[in-house]
C-alpha cells in the first residue's frame, strides 16, 4: 500500500498559479523578450549590421506554458546568417570560416534575470 501525507499549504503554488492567468506574465515576457533583441543585437558581429539589425522575438503562450523565442530574419540564399556567424561554415573553395560564440554570452544574462524572477514570484520573496 502507498500512502501520501502531506502537512502545509499550497498558498504559494495556488497564488503563482492564479497569477500566471494574468497578463502580468505576458508584460515580463515582452520585457525579457526586448532585453534579448538589444543584447543579441550589440553582441552580433558586425560587418554590414543587417544581421544586428535583425533580431526580434515572438511571445507564445500555450494550454500550460509560456515562452519567449528570439529570432534573426537575415536570411541569404537560404541560410541563416546568424547561425554560420555562431558555428561557422564552410567556404566554396574548401575552406572554413570558425564560428564566434556570441548568442549565449549575451543571452545568458536575460535567462538568469528571468529565472531570478520566477523564482521570486514562486518562493514570494
Amino acid at each position: 500500500m502507498i500512502t501520501l501525507n502531506q502537512r502545509g499549504s499550497f498558498k504559494n503554488v495556488e497564488k503563482f498559479l492564479s497569477k500566471a492567468t494574468k497578463s502580468e506574465y505576458l508584460r515580463l515576457l515582452d520585457q525579457y523578450g526586448k532585453a534579448g533583441v538589444s543584447a543579441l543585437a550589440s553582441a552580433t558581429p558586425v560587418d554590414s549590421g543587417l544581421t544586428a539589425s535583425s533580431w526580434g522575438y515572438t511571445v507564445s503562450v500555450k494550454k500550460n506554458s509560456y515562452s519567449v523565442t528570439w529570432t534573426n530574419s537575415n536570411i541569404q540564399n537560404g541560410v541563416p546568417i546568424a547561425i554560420i556567424l555562431q558555428y561557422g561554415h564552410g567556404t566554396k573553395n574548401g575552406g572554413y570560416v570558425v564560428g564566434r560564440d556570441y548568442i549565449n554570452p549575451a543571452i545568458q544574462p536575460i535567462f538568469d534575470k528571468l529565472a531570478n524572477q520566477a523564482w521570486r514570484e514562486v518562493t514570494n520573496v
